[in-house]
């Protein structure tokens, strides 16, 4: 990571070094916290944050979804994470808000544990790599299955949550992949370890329900997008099969933004390339998140 000056903990900014928590905070142990993920693009206007009011009503539903309080209002979060990008003079970076139980209680009831804030932003380029995000990336089945959708809850963005994706990600990248796809108990294509996934096949661009899966913000917006575009957009449960049939996949996210997936359990998708489908959307995404496409200005909050 690349330190920067600033992080805002509970109303206030405290030095990079400095922002720290206890050994025995809550959430360390037991994984019950949300978090949001956010980019703020540079633009010809200046820096703005993409979907910053979507973000954070989803920042505030995880939370309400397990039983936490926030003590700050959604006005208030926007204003924190727009006064931690000018303190730390950024242009463009990545913003991680996380709300968490902190020192207190120790055990499972975390009644009484304190709800803590802290937003954190630094610069982050292509999460999949540049290479990646041009020619396409290589990604595997995992061996792990995705959540039940009553085993958690798959609708809000917990922290524990992402055990299941680490571990898919590791075995990945352990055995010379970029990332993983995962399936549903019942063996549907529903997602990457911390992104939305899309497929083209016979002119159509399908996508999983939002049944089990995160509804991403990124994911929205290409749909959207490919919509405006005239393509026909569907959410259908798809099996692992019918995707390596698809001319083109690719997964979205914040931190992905719009990758292709060039192979997929050594099936090679589009000639092994980005295809044109995915190179039209990506290249409208762009324009949208730097300012340069006016149909979608509704889209970006200036920092100003």
């Amino acid at each position: 990571m690349q330190e920067v000056k600033k992080i805002w903990m509970d109303g206030k900014l405290v030095d990079w070094a400095d922002a720290k928590v206890h050994i025995l905070t809550h959430t360390l142990h037991y994984g019950l916290g949300v978090f949001e993920g956010i980019r703020c693009y540079a633009t010809k206007d200046g820096s703005a944050v993409f979907r910053h009011d979507e973000h954070i009503e989803r920042l505030f539903g995880s939370a309400h979804i397990v039983g936490m309080k926030i003590p700050f209002t959604p006005q208030q979060i926007k204003a924190a994470i727009k006064e931690t990008i000018r303190a730390n003079e950024l242009d463009a970076c990545y913003i991680r808000p996380i709300v968490y139980f902190g020192y207190g209680v120790m055990g499972l009831n975390s009644t009484g544990a304190p709800v803590n804030v802290s937003i954190a932003v630094w610069p982050w380029g292509a999460y999949l790599g540049e290479e990646g995000m041009e020619h396409g990336i290589r990604v595997r089945t995992s061996s792990f299955t995705r959540h039940h959708i009553n085993i958690s809850m798959t609708k809000a963005k917990v922290c524990g949550n992402y055990a299941n994706s680490q571990l898919a990600k590791l075995e990945a990248v352990r055995d010379g992949f970029d990332e993983a796809l995962m399936l549903d108990p019942q063996g549907n294509v529903v997602e990457g370890t911390g992104e939305n996934l899309f497929m083209v096949r016979r002119g159509v661009i399908k996508t999983p329900p939002i049944t089990n899966i995160l509804e991403g913000i990124t994911r929205d917006s290409l749909m959207q997008i490919a919509r405006d575009q005239g393509h026909t957009v569907i959410e259908q449960n798809f099996s692992r099969d019918e995707l390596y049939t698809a001319s083109e996949v690719f997964l979205t996210g914040t931190a992905a933004e719009l990758t292709p997936i060039r192979e997929v359990d050594g099936r090679t998708i589009s000639g092994g390339t980005r295809g044109p489908v995915t190179t039209a959307l990506q290249d409208t995404f762009f324009a949208v998140v730097h300012g340069e496409d006016s149909r979608y200005k509704h889209w970006l909050d200036y920092i100003q």
